[in-house]
Order: structure tokens, then C-alpha cells, then sequence
């Protein structure tokens, strides 16, 4: 029997040794292409200005409802796109739907994600709407969002410098603690208790990188602040780590117990037999920021309510990635798949609910 194709993102060999090979047409205007951990694609325009883009997938999860689930597919593109410390502006969106999703659930979906956009200053320009056989939830299409600005104003996670900060917002495994408890909401109430599951609930919210993105790049960019941001997705905080290091090819000192994990996700991730450093942590920013202008940052996030904090350095590439504890020292390794997937399989086939 073959073995099982990998679920989720595309793995680094396949990126590496079929995609970025064949990218159709080279033209000279383009800054950053596509390439390991690097969020955004960087074009230069007349007039000193770039276009920044961004591509993800948008979802439909039953179990989180189509207001919800819009929100979320609206936040995942938005905060790829933040991550260069431009606004989204325009947006385009290809809904492939499931023959089963009505139009009045759509039409909930589509409302709300109206709604989000509007907020965000996203004008949606343009995109492609049907319904056809095959198609199934969660995976319904997906969207590009692009914005333009400054070319001396933008950032992308290959710009960081040996001797940077790394910061990192909220904690590990936010989008998983979100989901999971909304998916499996009897299972998670009964193994956390009403107070923690209340917590874990209410984490949808955290499910978004734009204001932590947007708050920091503030202060400043480049050498007056932040040299690059990465928001961690999927294999967690530390993927997301090692992504943004590999982007600017540099290496990586972070103490694993700076990192923060909130009870109610420990709680979550042990009931699912998940490590919460290595799973779906959208939500969660990772910043590279210049030593002298990190305390500044940490207090502008401060300000407006988003939890954050030093977990380590940036080093040379020749250091390679170490995680530290009080128990020493140990290289990192980049997680070959996100327990989520695994997990969230298994508690469907127990029938958890």
C-alpha cells in the first residue's frame, strides 16, 4: 500500500527542488520571488513605491459556522500580507465551493467576510465564484491581497540581521488552542473545566497577526526598528522560527521557557497529545528587531493590549538553531509535520465532539 501523501504545506524539498525552479517569465521589477519562509512577494513599481502579495487558501469549517470561518480566511491572507508593514488594500478571491454549501450560508459567509475586509481597508477588485463536484470542506478556494507603499518602508522575513531580537507576540499554539476547542467543544469543556475552557474558546479572536504587525512596524523598520516579521502557522512557533532565520540565512538562540503557553492550551495540547511548539500557531508573531529599539516595541504592544516578549536572538547561520533551557542547550530541528493534522483525524474517528 502507498504510503500516505503529507497533508498541509507543501514540504521544504518539494519547494525547494520542483516549485522554485519553474516560475514562469523573469522580469527585473521583482524584489523578493518566492522562497522558503518568506510571506510576501516584493515588486518594484514607478515612483519609488513596491507592491507587496500574498496567496493563501480560504476556509469554510463547519464546526466554527460561515461568520466565523469568513473572519478567519479574511485574517490568515491579511496578516501574511502585514507582515511587510503595509495595510492590505486590494484583495482577489476564487470561491470553489462544496456542492452541499447553500446560498444562505454562503450568503452569511460572504456578508461577514464583506464586513472584515471593509474594516482592514481591503477593497476586494476582483475574483471567480461556483460550485463543482469533488470539492469539500474546510479548503474552499483562495485569495490573493496585495498593497503598495514606500520602497524604504517595507520588511520582509529575509531582512533580519545577526545580533537582532527576536519577539515574539501571545505564545505558542494560539490557532490550534482556537480551533480544536471550537470543533470538539464537549471534549475540551470536560477535560479543561468551565474557566479554562471559556479561555480557550474566546481564542479565536488571537487567531490574527495584523494589529501585533502593524503596531510594531510603528516604531520603525529597518534600522529604526523592526528587520523583519513572520507569522507562525503551521509546525508552530518554532517552525516559524526557524523559517525566518532560514529566509535571512542566519542562525538562532531562543529559550524555550520564555516562550509562553497559557494553562488552558497546555491542558489542550496534553488532551490531544500535541506539542504546543510545534503546532498551528497563527496568532502568534514572530519579530527581528534591532537590540536598540526592542524595548520601545515590546511597550507599543504593550499599549494596545498584545502580549509580548524577548525569546532570543539572531546569530550567525554558522550557529545554526539551539534551543536553551535550564537544562542546556539543544539544536532545533524543523518540524516534518504538524501534529495538528494527525490529532485532529483522531479525535474525529473517536467521536469527539
Amino acid at each position: 500500500m502507498p504510503r500516505s501523501l503529507r497533508l498541509g504545506k507543501a514540504g521544504r524539498n518539494i519547494l525547494e527542488s520542483v516549485i522554485y525552479r519553474s516560475l514562469g517569465a523573469s522580469r527585473s521589477q521583482i524584489i523578493i520571488g518566492p522562497s522558503f519562509g518568506v510571506d510576501n512577494s516584493i515588486v518594484r513599481l514607478s515612483g519609488g513605491r513596491v507592491l507587496a502579495a500574498t496567496t493563501d487558501p480560504l476556509s469554510y469549517i463547519p464546526s466554527l459556522g460561515p461568520e466565523a470561518s469568513a473572519w478567519l480566511s479574511v485574517h490568515l491572507l491579511a496578516s501574511d500580507l502585514t507582515t511587510s508593514g503595509f495595510s492590505p488594500e486590494y484583495g482577489l478571491f476564487d470561491f470553489n465551493l462544496p456542492p452541499t454549501l447553500n446560498d444562505l450560508n454562503f450568503g452569511k459567509y460572504w456578508r461577514s467576510f464583506h464586513r472584515e475586509c471593509k474594516r482592514l481597508g481591503l477593497s476586494i477588485i476582483g475574483g471567480h465564484t461556483g460550485r463543482y463536484a469533488g470539492i469539500d470542506y474546510t479548503i474552499v478556494g483562495g485569495g490573493v491581497v496585495m498593497a503598495t507603499g514606500p520602497d524604504d518602508r517595507y520588511v520582509t522575513s529575509s531582512m533580519a540581521r545577526d545580533g537582532d531580537d527576536i519577539i515574539l507576540t501571545k505564545g505558542a499554539a494560539i490557532e490550534t488552542t482556537a480551533v480544536l476547542t471550537r470543533t470538539f467543544p464537549q471534549s475540551v469543556r470536560k477535560a479543561l473545566g468551565a474557566r479554562l475552557f471559556d479561555k480557550a474558546w474566546n481564542y479565536l479572536d488571537k487567531v490574527s497577526t495584523v494589529e501585533d504587525a502593524l503596531t510594531a512596524s510603528s516604531v520603525g523598520v529597518r534600522q529604526s526598528g523592526v528587520t523583519a516579521m513572520h507569522d507562525a502557522t503551521e509546525g508552530g512557533v518554532i517552525a516559524g522560527m526557524i523559517e525566518l532565520t532560514s529566509a535571512s540565512n542566519l542562525g538562532l538562540i531562543v529559550d524555550l521557557e520564555e516562550i509562553q503557553i497559557s494553562d488552558e492550551t497546555q491542558m489542550l495540547c496534553e488532551l490531544f497529545g500535541i506539542d504546543p511548539m510545534v503546532s498551528l500557531s497563527e496568532g502568534s508573531l514572530i519579530i527581528a528587531s534591532r537590540p536598540a529599539k526592542s524595548g520601545k516595541i515590546l511597550a507599543t504592544l504593550s499599549s494596545r493590549g498584545i502580549p509580548s516578549q524577548i525569546v532570543g536572538r539572531l546569530t550567525s547561520k554558522f550557529r545554526g538553531c539551539k534551543g536553551s533551557t535550564s537544562k542546556g542547550k539543544r539544536s532545533l530541528r524543523y518540524p516534518s509535520v504538524d501534529p495538528y493534522w494527525k490529532a485532529y483525524s483522531r479525535a474525529i474517528a473517536r467521536g469527539w465532539s
